[in-house]
């Protein structure tokens, strides 16, 4: 079929192209990106190693108390299942699949929305409880990390309902693949940051 020839504007791992590859330079450049973002939740990690100590939980809960540990143990699981299934969809762009690579996308962001409604999930049953943000300077930064992955989380999923149009309609030129590419870095950056938190505040944390 037409639709699943890749674009005659797009070159898709071809070595031996003599033309500029503008999809690698975008590449880069979102690299760069991701360093500076990597920056950012090494500030956030920072702040949270400091202020993990009863001191600054003002006699509220401390790690061990507020973690769902099962629950981030399955968001583990839900996250690793949603990079794999969009990475899956990004090898049949080697092959022009549109279908292939729409059915990638859906399975991540169904996996993704998952992952945010358990991890939103918690975050609410804490606040009703009285365990918010404003209990304690330890709680505003345990907020602050998983939110702050969290909002990255919700603009990967903004991010593919995109891509799912913009492939419908638009094919794989050389636009849509380099974002269909950064959008893989992407998510695979959100997954590296969860493991991080997993270890750090689930495994380590909880042990306290």
């Amino acid at each position: 079929m037409a639709s699943n020839i890749p674009a005659a504007s797009a070159v898709l791992w071809n070595p031996s192209a003599d033309e500029h590859d503008p999809i690698s330079a975008r590449t880069y450049g979102f690299w760069l990106y991701l360093i500076g973002d990597a920056l950012l939740f090494c500030g956030v990690f920072a702040s949270y190693a400091v202020l993990d100590n009863p001191v600054n939980a003002a006699g509220g809960p401390l790690t061990a108390q507020v973690i769902n540990a099962p629950h981030g143990l399955l968001q583990t699981f839900i996250i690793l299942a949603s990079v794999l299934a969009y990475s899956l969809g990004t090898v049949s762009l080697k092959t022009g699949n549109q279908a292939g690579v729409r059915l990638g996308i859906i399975a991540a962001l169904l996996l993704g929305a998952a992952f945010l409604y358990i991890s939103g999930s918690d975050l609410l049953a804490l606040a009703a409880q009285g365990d918010g943000p404003t209990r304690s300077a330890f709680l505003s930064v345990f907020f602050t990390l998983l939110l702050t992955h969290g909002l990255h989380m919700v603009f990967g999923i903004l991010w593919m309902l995109v891509m799912l149009v913009q492939v419908s309609v638009l094919g794989f030129t050389k636009d849509v693949v380099g974002r269909l590419l950064n959008l893989r870095l992407f998510w695979q950056f959100q997954a590296t940051m969860w493991v991080c938190v997993y270890f750090y505040v689930y495994l380590l944390g909880g042990s306290r």
